[in-house]
């Protein structure tokens, strides 16, 4: 999965942070706020999420109205496979990972596989324990 570019992470986020669908005005306004943009820009970015699937669409009046198909936790699990893909060896890359961990996050990862039953009697399956870091 490709990283998305500045102002496609932009609109996402917007959208995301919201939970409801937008208008390219409601976007570009926000968005100005903080720094300039032109409404042509934003309409041609979120035409580009449109046709890469980021995003539906339909009319609202002579608007369109966009919204996430996907989750921002969804985009955030393709980068992290992409990244972990991209390793030749997938197990050193893990380990580092978790040894990077937060106590917070690595008791956020084991609560985790404990949830999706990756864990045999008290620890990950197939490594005798649990996660910490």
């Amino acid at each position: 999965m490709r990283r998305l570019g500045d102002l496609e992470a932009e609109i996402m986020n917007r959208l995301w942070d919201w939970g409801q669908p937008a208008t390219v005005r409601e976007i570009v306004d926000d968005i100005n706020k903080s720094r300039p943009v032109a409404y042509t820009t934003v309409t041609t970015v979120a035409d580009t999420l449109y046709r890469k699937g980021w995003l539906m669409r339909w009319k609202n009046g002579r608007a369109w109205t966009y919204e996430p198909v996907r989750s921002r936790e969804d985009y955030t699990v393709g980068l992290m496979q992409d990244a972990l893909g991209s390793s030749a060896d997938r197990q050193a890359a893990l380990l580092r990972f978790v040894e990077h961990m937060s106590a917070e996050d690595a008791r956020t990862l084991d609560e985790a596989l404990r949830t999706v039953g990756r864990y045999e009697s008290g620890g990950a399956a197939g490594t005798g324990g649990g996660v910490s870091a």
